[in-house]
Formats: structure tokens, C-alpha cells, sequence
């Protein structure tokens, strides 16, 4: 054998991006083939610019709609949409998608949902595919040994145009997860974690692949809401390379392949994995059996500290920006250096969005609500009518209900907002969503990102709580 002539390793992005590069460049964006494309009501847009042009969908049948963003959750009518404008929008999806002749699933499906918990769900997701979507946080499909990445509306029709996408060659960055989490330590403690190291733009430029000895504890809901969070460290995907726990979740769902097909795919998606002795750019590590349950103090994503810790002082930061960016935090919080996180008390809660709302995120909260009682307000939203249904077959709904909580319809609700599910100016919000920017749950609301645990404790108890300590832990 030639050793010379033998292929250098690769890492999983790598493999993929090779395999659809349909123009390479040697400098500047490449020309790649995209596998499926899925969009949202807000992709009006790109369906005026597609019209005026005068072209159609290129690929109808590796397109897919789904209505999330602007949908009530409080019923299944557009009627009940929060405005006039809104409820245009829900119909003006589908009559577009009705014209693409695109797969789609309206607000009335019977199985809609959030666009990113729908993908994986249905099968549209599949290792070594590149999915990208009208919505930044697509990374969450890296989760499923996929490339995926967000666009936007004019990137939107140029996919939809032609099935194709001009894009620049991320560099390669790993984290090295490694250790048992402990219990009351999940996905979301962790992408915290590695958040508040990284920084908000720690990630720019980068495609990051979680690997370690950790992600044999992580459950594929966890690994989903790990990449779901990747761009909020301003990287381009995040991924996790296939294994039997993503193929035994694909098997038979309705848009992953079938009989043979299914076999010929799974051959190809078990070499998919980063080569030992692959070239990453960059390598984070962290421990994660040392790490606490997360909560977020200031208005980035990357404020995360472990519950036992206190609100930090700006003056102890030497870069003038950084100071001045907590201070405005802190003054936008309503926070004083040094007060223990576990002091800090709360209005509402929110357990959803597509960071958060899949089966075991809702048991998990149902664990620690089942018998207490919430001191405050909140809503509950299931990511998809899916799990909604499986929700409710297991009482899940009626542990919510009883602990006084609003079980809502499937939608991206109080996330993003924009359907009118908002909390009150100057309130304080356990959410389980993916950001806490200012005015993002509404004009003065003041966010703190949680696991759906630490939200359901912080909605007992009125006040940031280590959830170990209401499972019989210290």
C-alpha cells in the first residue's frame, strides 16, 4: 500500500462539506448542494422575491414548511392570532407552501410544531446532510450528525431556487465533554458552561463538534439542545457525530429512507465520525461531572455561573467594554454584585421553545412539580402535537395543570414572542429558552436562561433554587 496516496483525516464537518461541494474555490465562498431546506411563516419573503422573479421551488420534495413562530398556543385557529397582521401571515404560509407543492405542516396539522423539534421528529434531519433553514437556530440538527446552519430570506430563495447555496469554509473547533454529569446536570447546564467560556463570539468563524467521554450520558434530547445553543457563542453549526442512539431514533420515521435505502444510508453514515488524528483548529475541555446547575445573570448567553455562585462585580473586569457591557446589564437586571444567585426571586416561568420542549425536558419538569405547588405564573409548551399527545398520555399535562401552570398548543411561544406570549414589563422569567438579550421576552423583561429542572424548582420555590436540593440532594 502507498501510504503517500492515502486520504489525510478528516474531522465529520469535513467529510460532509466534501461531499456537497458542487463549485469549489480555493479562496471565498464554494457553491454546495443542499439536502433539505425548511422554512416558517416568516419565509414570506423569500416566496415575494421568488414570484417577482418568476421562478419555483427547483426541489419541492426536499423543502418543508412548518408553522411556529407567529401561532397562537393558546388555541389551533388563526382567528385567534394576536393581531390582524399576524393571522395574515399564518394564512399566507399556506397558500405559499400550497404553491411550491412543498411537504408542510400547517397550524391545524396533526403534527405541527416548532421547526426544530419537527425536523428530527419527522426525519428530515439525517446524518451527513446539510440542512439549513430560515431560522438561526438550525444548528440544533448538528445533533443529528448533520451540517446545519441558519439563512436568511434572500439565502432562503436562493435554496429554494436552485438547491444550492453559496458558502465560506468554516475552520474546525472541538469540545471535549468528558465525565458523568451529575444528576440535576443536563444538556442545557452544559451548553451554558461552555458558553460562558467560550463568550458570546468566542465561536465566530468556526463549525464546532462536541466529542468526550460525557456524550455516552447524554440523552438525544440533551445532544439537541447542546447544538440548538451553539450559535449563541457565534458559531456557524454545532454537531455531534451519529451513533446507534440517533439511528434507533431515525428507523421508520416518515422522511428517512426505507428497506434497502435505509441500509445503503446507515453503511454511509457510520463512516461519517472525525478520523482519529484529524486537525481541529481549535479544543476546549471541560469536565462535566464538575459542573452545577446553570442559570444565566446578565443579557448574553454567556452570563452563565452555577447556581451556588453570586452576581459578579464589573469592577473586577479590566477590559473598559466588558465592564461597561456588565454594568448595563446589571443596571437592566436589577442586580447588585454579590447577592447569591439562590436569593434572586422570580415572576413567571416558561418551559418550551425549540431549545427545550421535547419529551424529557417536560418529564423532567414534571418531576419536580408533581406534588408542589408554582408560587408563581407560567406557561408550559410542548415542542410539537407529537409530543403534546405522548405528553398527555403519560398525565404529564395534568401534573402542570395541578401545580398551576398553563398547558399550551405547540408553537416557539414565549422564546421569540412575536405570537403575542410575552411576560410583563420589569418581570423576572426562569426560561428555558435559548435567549436573554433585552427587551427579547418582552419590553423590560429581565430573562434568566434555566434547564426545564431549574425552571420548575424556580416556579415552586419563587426564587432560584439548586433542583438537587428537591430531589433529595445536596
Amino acid at each position: 500500500m502507498n501510504l503517500s496516496l492515502a486520504s489525510p483525516p478528516r474531522t465529520l464537518f469535513e467529510k460532509i462539506w466534501d461531499q456537497h461541494v458542487v463549485m469549489p474555490r480555493s479562496a471565498g465562498p464554494s457553491l454546495l448542494y443542499i439536502d433539505r431546506h425548511i422554512i416558517h411563516e416568516g419565509s414570506f419573503h423569500a416566496f415575494k422575491d421568488l414570484r417577482a422573479r418568476g421562478l419555483t421551488i427547483r426541489n419541492p420534495q426536499q423543502v418543508f414548511g412548518v408553522a411556529d413562530h407567529y401561532v397562537p398556543t393558546t388555541s389551533r385557529d388563526p382567528n385567534d392570532a394576536i393581531t390582524a397582521e399576524i393571522k395574515e401571515v399564518i394564512l399566507k404560509f399556506d397558500d405559499n407552501m400550497k404553491w411550491s407543492g412543498a411537504h408542510y405542516f400547517s397550524i391545524k396539522d396533526p403534527q405541527q410544531g416548532i421547526v426544530h423539534v419537527v425536523g428530527p421528529e419527522q426525519g428530515m434531519s439525517l446524518p451527513g446532510s446539510v440542512i439549513t433553514c430560515s431560522d438561526s437556530h438550525t444548528s440544533t440538527h448538528g445533533a443529528m450528525g448533520a451540517m446545519a446552519f441558519g439563512v436568511g430570506q434572500s439565502e432562503s430563495m436562493h435554496v429554494m431556487a436552485t438547491q444550492t447555496l453559496w458558502q465560506a469554509k468554516p475552520l474546525q473547533m472541538r469540545v471535549e465533554l468528558n465525565g458523568k454529569p451529575a444528576a440535576g446536570v443536563g444538556g442545557k447546564d452544559i451548553i451554558l458552561a461552555v458558553i460562558a467560556k467560550l463568550g458570546v463570539a468566542g465561536a465566530v468563524g468556526f463549525a464546532v463538534e462536541y466529542t468526550g467521554s460525557a456524550l455516552q450520558w447524554l440523552s438525544l434530547d440533551d445532544r439537541l439542545t447542546m447544538c440548538n445553543m451553539t450559535i449563541e457563542a457565534g458559531a456557524r453549526s454545532g454537531l455531534i457525530a451519529a451513533d446507534d442512539l440517533v439511528f434507533n431514533y431515525l428507523y421508520g420515521r416518515n422522511f428517512a429512507p426505507k428497506g434497502a435505502a435505509w441500509d445503503q444510508a446507515l453503511r454511509e453514515w457510520q463512516q461519517l465520525p472525525s478520523d482519529d488524528g484529524c486537525h481541529f483548529d481549535q479544543t476546549l475541555s471541560i469536565d462535566v461531572a464538575q459542573l452545577s446547575p446553570m442559570l444565566t445573570w446578565g443579557t448574553t448567553p454567556d452570563t452563565g455561573l452555577a447556581i451556588e455562585g453570586v452576581v459578579p462585580d464589573p469592577s473586577a473586569l479590566s477590559d473598559p467594554h466588558a465592564r461597561d457591557a456588565a454594568l448595563a446589564a446589571l443596571a437592566y437586571m436589577d442586580l447588585t454584585p454579590g447577592t447569591a444567585l439562590s436569593t434572586i426571586n422570580i415572576d413567571r416561568v416558561f418551559i418550551g421553545s425549540c431549545t427545550n420542549s421535547r419529551l424529557s425536558d417536560l418529564r423532567i419538569a414534571a418531576d419536580i412539580l408533581r406534588g408542589r405547588r408554582a408560587v408563581v405564573p407560567g406557561i408550559v409548551v410542548a415542542g410539537s402535537m407529537l409530543i403534546k399527545q405522548a405528553a398527555e398520555a403519560e398525565g404529564l399535562d395534568k401534573v402542570f395543570q395541578a401545580a398551576g401552570l398553563e398547558w399550551r398548543e405547540p408553537g416557539c411561544s414565549m422564546c421569540v414572542g412575536i405570537n403575542g406570549d410575552l411576560a410583563l414589563p420589569n418581570e423576572r422569567v426562569a426560561s428555558t429558552s435559548n435567549r436573554n438579550f433585552v427587551g427579547r421576552q418582552g419590553p423590560g423583561v429581565r430573562t434568566h436562561l434555566v434547564s426545564p429542572a431549574m425552571a420548575a424548582a424556580a416556579a415552586v420555590t419563587g426564587h432560584f433554587t439548586d433542583v438537587r436540593t428537591l430531589m433529595g440532594q445536596q
